[in-house]
């Protein structure tokens, strides 16, 4: 790569990506000598980015934080992923988020180029966000503190309310925020307890890194969102769920999540679902009115009542 302003801008792209390169995986990257890479680290020194080295036997180098913020170089495929993402964090359950979200895309999408906010615009055509706020709203200064922990490997400290409201300080070293679409979870590892734990990061309090460093432990198995799925597993009791659907099978099941099991086709339009469940009511009853058929609920018991009290209150609303 011999043009000098093409080079430093993938060597910018590739500062910005938070980890520290050797100076030798930068000269390969870049098809350049490990000298003109040091050159280069000067140039963009000189242009006011701050780039850290370290000493060693290989070296290394880093952007790190400055007075001002350089410019955010995106490849095609991540630029349409920040988009998309600001799009559907219009209706996530963050507080204030919906309205930074908005403003952040108005941006973006002025300086996309054409072929990009084409991308972008049928993509959201063909998507529907499942879930608009109807979860508990978080801070996003508690994420922002967490997420940074979680990128830094910082310990971290909390105050923390358990779903009896009882209240407790944490002390862990943070994994990975894993958000479900309606809550946002941190897995980490509790110090006190000496054991893996997920936190609902709604219940959080006063998050702040403890600037002591730690190397990751292994998970016990799975990736975080495994680990946090069968958590809430344990956490939460089952309900046996039984409902009759008047469309196809391959229509049904397309729109309903595997976590409530796989529907058996009953006709040629028709199918029954026996599996069971974890959410709540009310999160049960949107998924299954959100498969846009007929369909009747024949268990559990507390899944018909309240299908046939929101069946009243919506004949109510619309007669109203």
């Amino acid at each position: 790569m011999t043009d000098t302003p093409v080079r430093l801008l993938s060597l910018l792209s590739l500062l910005q990506t938070p980890r520290e390169w050797p100076g030798s995986e930068l000269a390969e990257r870049l098809d350049v000598s490990p000298r003109t890479i040091r050159r280069d680290i000067e140039r963009l020194r000189d242009l006011g980015y701050p780039v850290e080295a370290t000493r060693g036997a290989i070296g290394g180098y880093r952007l790190v934080a400055g007075t001002a913020m350089p410019p955010l170089l995106l490849d095609d495929e991540e630029a349409v992923a920040i988009a998309v993402g600001l799009r559907a964090g219009a209706g996530h359950a963050i507080e204030g988020v919906d309205e930074a979200s908005v403003r952040a895309l108005a941006k973006l999408k002025q300086v996309l180029p054409s072929r990009l906010r084409h991308r972008v615009s049928t993509l959201q055509a063909a998507t529907i966000p499942l879930t608009r706020g109807d979860g508990a709203t978080v801070d996003p200064r508690t994420l922002t503190v967490m997420a940074a922990a979680v990128t830094g490997t910082e310990q971290l400290r909390f105050g923390y309310r358990s779903g009896d409201g009882t209240e407790s300080k944490r002390q862990v070293e943070p994994y990975r925020l894993v958000s479900t679409g309606r809550r946002w979870y941190l897995v980490a590892y509790d110090l006190g307890r000496e054991d893996w734990r997920t936190f609902r990061v709604d219940r959080v309090t006063e998050p702040f890194p403890t600037g002591a460093r730690f190397s990751l432990r292994e998970l016990p198995s799975g990736d975080a969102a495994q680990f946090l799925a069968r958590s809430i597993s344990r956490a939460q009791p089952r309900m046996e769920v039984d409902v009759s659907f008047a469309a196809p099978v391959e229509f049904v099941a397309a729109r309903l999540p595997a976590s409530l099991g796989v529907p058996e086709a009953t006709g040629p339009v028709s199918c029954r679902l026996r599996g069971t469940a974890s959410d709540s009511l009310e999160w049960l009853a949107l998924r299954l009115a959100l498969v846009d058929c007929e369909f009747t609920a024949h268990a559990p018991a507390q899944l018909t009542d309240y299908l046939r009290e929101l069946g009243a209150k919506l004949t109510r609303a619309a007669s109203g």
